[in-house]
Protein backbone atom coordinates (compact mmCIF):
# COMPACT_ATOMS: atom_id res chain seq x y z
CA UNK A 1 0.00 0.00 0.00
CA UNK A 2 1.44 3.18 -0.98
CA UNK A 3 2.11 5.87 1.84
CA UNK A 4 0.59 8.86 -0.51
CA UNK A 5 -1.70 9.44 -3.45
CA UNK A 6 -2.43 12.30 -5.35
CA UNK A 7 -6.05 13.52 -5.97
CA UNK A 8 -7.05 15.29 -9.49
CA UNK A 9 -10.23 16.65 -10.64
CA UNK A 10 -10.82 18.04 -14.29
CA UNK A 11 -12.04 21.50 -14.28
CA UNK A 12 -12.18 24.42 -16.39
CA UNK A 13 -14.75 23.27 -18.54
CA UNK A 14 -17.54 26.28 -18.05
CA UNK A 15 -18.17 27.80 -21.20
CA UNK A 16 -18.63 32.05 -21.23
CA UNK A 17 -22.18 32.12 -18.95
CA UNK A 18 -22.52 28.66 -18.83
CA UNK A 19 -21.14 27.23 -15.80
CA UNK A 20 -20.05 23.55 -15.36
CA UNK A 21 -18.93 22.23 -11.69
CA UNK A 22 -17.58 24.19 -8.63
CA UNK A 23 -14.35 24.93 -9.71
CA UNK A 24 -13.36 26.70 -6.30
CA UNK A 25 -14.42 24.37 -3.90
CA UNK A 26 -12.61 21.39 -5.91
CA UNK A 27 -9.36 23.53 -5.83
CA UNK A 28 -9.72 23.05 -2.18
CA UNK A 29 -9.68 19.79 -1.66
CA UNK A 30 -7.76 17.94 -4.90
CA UNK A 31 -4.18 18.37 -5.09
CA UNK A 32 -4.12 18.43 -9.17
CA UNK A 33 -6.23 19.80 -11.39
CA UNK A 34 -6.83 18.87 -15.07
CA UNK A 35 -7.77 22.27 -16.67
CA UNK A 36 -10.07 22.24 -20.00
CA UNK A 37 -8.21 23.85 -22.76
CA UNK A 38 -10.54 24.95 -24.90
CA UNK A 39 -11.68 22.69 -27.49
CA UNK A 40 -14.28 19.97 -25.75
CA UNK A 41 -15.12 23.07 -22.97
CA UNK A 42 -13.65 26.28 -21.18
CA UNK A 43 -12.40 29.52 -22.73
CA UNK A 44 -9.79 32.14 -22.40
CA UNK A 45 -11.36 33.49 -19.18
CA UNK A 46 -12.13 30.18 -18.01
CA UNK A 47 -8.74 29.35 -17.80
CA UNK A 48 -7.36 32.08 -16.53
CA UNK A 49 -9.66 32.27 -13.44
CA UNK A 50 -8.87 28.49 -12.63
CA UNK A 51 -5.35 28.50 -13.17
CA UNK A 52 -5.34 31.40 -10.87
CA UNK A 53 -7.26 29.97 -8.39
CA UNK A 54 -4.80 26.63 -8.63
CA UNK A 55 -2.27 28.10 -7.91
CA UNK A 56 -3.57 30.17 -5.06
CA UNK A 57 -4.42 27.29 -3.56
CA UNK A 58 -0.67 25.60 -4.36
CA UNK A 59 -2.89 22.86 -6.71
CA UNK A 60 -0.40 21.08 -9.20
CA UNK A 61 -1.92 22.33 -13.10
CA UNK A 62 -2.55 20.25 -16.05
CA UNK A 63 -3.60 20.41 -19.23
CA UNK A 64 -6.70 18.59 -20.40
CA UNK A 65 -6.60 18.58 -24.00
CA UNK A 66 -9.54 17.25 -25.89
CA UNK A 67 -11.19 16.75 -28.89
CA UNK A 68 -12.29 19.84 -31.04
CA UNK A 69 -16.39 18.89 -29.59
CA UNK A 70 -17.90 21.97 -27.30
CA UNK A 71 -21.39 20.33 -28.42
CA UNK A 72 -20.59 16.48 -27.50
CA UNK A 73 -18.53 17.88 -24.45
CA UNK A 74 -15.44 16.16 -25.86
CA UNK A 75 -17.23 12.61 -25.61
CA UNK A 76 -17.83 11.95 -28.81
CA UNK A 77 -15.67 10.01 -30.60
CA UNK A 78 -14.15 11.32 -33.98
CA UNK A 79 -11.24 10.02 -36.38
CA UNK A 80 -8.70 12.64 -36.63
CA UNK A 81 -5.46 11.61 -38.54
CA UNK A 82 -1.89 11.41 -36.09
CA UNK A 83 -0.86 13.88 -36.87
CA UNK A 84 -3.54 16.51 -36.61
CA UNK A 85 -4.20 14.82 -33.50
CA UNK A 86 -0.76 15.27 -32.24
CA UNK A 87 -1.00 19.63 -33.47
CA UNK A 88 -4.29 19.54 -31.57
CA UNK A 89 -2.34 18.22 -28.62
CA UNK A 90 0.42 20.25 -28.91
CA UNK A 91 -2.02 23.86 -29.68
CA UNK A 92 -4.10 23.06 -26.43
CA UNK A 93 -1.03 22.17 -24.09
CA UNK A 94 0.45 25.59 -25.63
CA UNK A 95 -2.75 27.63 -24.43
CA UNK A 96 -2.85 26.00 -20.98
CA UNK A 97 1.70 27.05 -20.81
CA UNK A 98 0.47 30.54 -22.00
CA UNK A 99 -2.24 30.91 -19.10
CA UNK A 100 -0.64 28.99 -16.11
CA UNK A 101 2.65 31.23 -16.57
CA UNK A 102 0.27 34.55 -17.09
CA UNK A 103 -0.95 33.42 -13.63
CA UNK A 104 2.15 32.67 -11.62
CA UNK A 105 2.17 29.31 -12.20
CA UNK A 106 3.53 26.16 -14.70
CA UNK A 107 1.99 23.27 -16.35
CA UNK A 108 3.24 19.96 -14.69
CA UNK A 109 1.55 17.25 -16.32
CA UNK A 110 -1.05 16.66 -19.73
CA UNK A 111 -4.31 14.42 -19.50
CA UNK A 112 -6.52 13.11 -22.35
CA UNK A 113 -9.85 14.13 -21.61
CA UNK A 114 -13.16 12.32 -22.86
CA UNK A 115 -13.80 10.13 -25.84
CA UNK A 116 -10.25 10.78 -27.25
CA UNK A 117 -8.43 9.44 -23.43
CA UNK A 118 -11.02 6.14 -24.18
CA UNK A 119 -9.90 5.55 -27.77
CA UNK A 120 -5.96 6.01 -26.78
CA UNK A 121 -6.61 3.55 -24.04
CA UNK A 122 -7.04 1.64 -27.06
CA UNK A 123 -4.91 2.16 -29.40
CA UNK A 124 -1.31 2.71 -28.77
CA UNK A 125 -0.84 4.22 -32.29
CA UNK A 126 -2.86 6.76 -31.50
CA UNK A 127 -1.66 7.26 -27.20
CA UNK A 128 1.60 7.66 -28.53
CA UNK A 129 0.79 10.29 -31.03
CA UNK A 130 -1.01 12.46 -28.76
CA UNK A 131 1.87 11.80 -25.95
CA UNK A 132 4.76 12.64 -28.59
CA UNK A 133 3.37 15.49 -29.33
CA UNK A 134 3.21 16.98 -25.85
CA UNK A 135 6.62 16.02 -24.84
CA UNK A 136 8.10 17.72 -28.01
CA UNK A 137 6.61 20.76 -26.78
CA UNK A 138 7.86 19.59 -23.02
CA UNK A 139 10.20 16.55 -22.50
CA UNK A 140 9.85 17.23 -18.77
CA UNK A 141 5.81 16.79 -18.84
CA UNK A 142 4.51 14.23 -16.75
CA UNK A 143 1.70 12.07 -18.58
CA UNK A 144 -1.00 10.89 -16.81
CA UNK A 145 -2.45 7.78 -18.19
CA UNK A 146 -4.91 5.10 -17.09
CA UNK A 147 -3.50 2.78 -15.05
CA UNK A 148 -2.91 -0.90 -16.84
CA UNK A 149 -4.14 0.13 -20.01
CA UNK A 150 -2.01 0.27 -23.01
CA UNK A 151 -1.71 4.16 -22.49
CA UNK A 152 0.95 2.74 -19.42
CA UNK A 153 2.65 0.64 -22.07
CA UNK A 154 3.20 3.59 -24.45
CA UNK A 155 4.44 5.79 -21.90
CA UNK A 156 6.77 3.01 -20.58
CA UNK A 157 8.13 2.59 -23.84
CA UNK A 158 8.29 6.22 -24.47
CA UNK A 159 10.74 6.47 -20.80
CA UNK A 160 8.86 9.89 -20.21
CA UNK A 161 7.50 10.72 -16.77
CA UNK A 162 4.18 9.22 -16.01
CA UNK A 163 1.41 9.20 -13.52
CA UNK A 164 -0.84 6.13 -13.58
CA UNK A 165 -4.20 7.04 -12.67
CA UNK A 166 -7.51 5.50 -11.30
CA UNK A 167 -11.68 6.78 -11.14
CA UNK A 168 -13.18 7.28 -8.07
CA UNK A 169 -16.28 7.98 -10.00
CA UNK A 170 -16.46 5.74 -12.58
CA UNK A 171 -16.72 2.24 -12.80
CA UNK A 172 -14.41 -0.76 -14.44
CA UNK A 173 -14.50 -3.32 -17.39
CA UNK A 174 -12.29 -6.17 -16.87
CA UNK A 175 -9.61 -5.17 -19.38
CA UNK A 176 -9.25 -1.94 -17.10
CA UNK A 177 -11.23 0.36 -19.41
CA UNK A 178 -13.77 2.73 -17.99
CA UNK A 179 -17.77 1.27 -18.72
CA UNK A 180 -19.78 3.29 -21.04
CA UNK A 181 -21.59 6.25 -19.52
CA UNK A 182 -24.95 4.85 -21.50
CA UNK A 183 -24.63 2.11 -19.40
CA UNK A 184 -26.54 1.96 -15.79
CA UNK A 185 -23.86 2.15 -13.49
CA UNK A 186 -21.52 3.87 -15.06
CA UNK A 187 -20.68 6.46 -13.52
CA UNK A 188 -20.89 6.40 -9.31
CA UNK A 189 -22.68 9.43 -7.48
CA UNK A 190 -22.55 7.74 -4.12
CA UNK A 191 -19.82 10.09 -2.09
CA UNK A 192 -19.76 6.89 0.27
CA UNK A 193 -19.33 3.83 -2.15
CA UNK A 194 -16.67 5.91 -4.08
CA UNK A 195 -14.95 6.40 -1.02
CA UNK A 196 -15.07 2.75 0.39
CA UNK A 197 -14.12 1.45 -3.37
CA UNK A 198 -11.46 3.85 -3.81
CA UNK A 199 -9.66 2.80 -0.44
CA UNK A 200 -9.73 -0.46 -0.75
CA UNK A 201 -8.23 -0.03 -4.51
CA UNK A 202 -4.90 2.18 -2.75
CA UNK A 203 -4.89 -1.09 0.03
CA UNK A 204 -4.91 -3.33 -2.72
CA UNK A 205 -2.87 -1.82 -4.66
CA UNK A 206 -5.04 -3.00 -7.38
CA UNK A 207 -7.86 -1.84 -9.49
CA UNK A 208 -11.34 -3.63 -8.60
CA UNK A 209 -13.93 -4.23 -11.40
CA UNK A 210 -17.24 -4.33 -11.62
CA UNK A 211 -17.54 -7.90 -11.81
CA UNK A 212 -14.76 -7.98 -8.60
CA UNK A 213 -11.43 -8.74 -10.53
CA UNK A 214 -8.79 -7.30 -9.17
CA UNK A 215 -6.07 -6.25 -11.53
CA UNK A 216 -2.76 -5.08 -10.24
CA UNK A 217 -1.79 -1.81 -10.50
CA UNK A 218 0.54 1.21 -9.78
CA UNK A 219 -1.82 3.97 -8.51
CA UNK A 220 -0.77 7.57 -8.58
CA UNK A 221 -3.28 9.86 -8.43
CA UNK A 222 -7.32 9.42 -8.18
CA UNK A 223 -9.85 11.09 -10.14
CA UNK A 224 -13.20 12.94 -9.52
CA UNK A 225 -15.07 14.25 -12.55
CA UNK A 226 -15.76 17.77 -11.90
CA UNK A 227 -18.90 18.11 -13.85
CA UNK A 228 -20.85 15.22 -11.85
CA UNK A 229 -22.95 17.35 -9.63
CA UNK A 230 -21.84 15.30 -6.32
CA UNK A 231 -17.98 16.12 -7.15
CA UNK A 232 -17.62 18.06 -3.88
CA UNK A 233 -18.84 15.91 -1.98
CA UNK A 234 -17.35 12.54 -3.32
CA UNK A 235 -13.57 14.17 -3.63
CA UNK A 236 -14.37 15.22 0.11
CA UNK A 237 -15.24 11.52 1.23
CA UNK A 238 -12.63 9.87 -1.05
CA UNK A 239 -9.82 12.53 0.76
CA UNK A 240 -11.54 11.40 4.44
CA UNK A 241 -11.30 7.67 3.68
CA UNK A 242 -7.66 7.99 2.14
CA UNK A 243 -6.62 9.48 5.10
CA UNK A 244 -8.64 7.97 7.82
CA UNK A 245 -6.52 4.74 6.42
CA UNK A 246 -3.38 6.17 6.92
CA UNK A 247 -2.73 7.08 3.17
CA UNK A 248 -1.45 10.50 2.67
CA UNK A 249 -2.94 12.86 0.08
CA UNK A 250 -0.74 14.47 -2.30
CA UNK A 251 0.77 15.56 -5.04
CA UNK A 252 2.45 13.29 -7.04
CA UNK A 253 6.63 13.35 -7.96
Amino acid sequence: MPGSVDLNADMGESFGPWPMGNDAALLDIVTSANIACGFHAGDADVMAKTMALAVRNNVGIGAHPGFNDLQGFGRQRMQVPHASLGNMVRYQLGAARAMAAAAGGHVRHLKLHGALSNMACEDAAMARACFEAALSVDPDLIIMVLAATVMEDVVRDLGCNYAAEIFADRAYNDDATLVDRSRPGAVIHDAAHAADRITKMVQAGAIITESGKHIPSRIDTICVHGDNEQAVALSRAVRDGLSDAGIAVQQFR
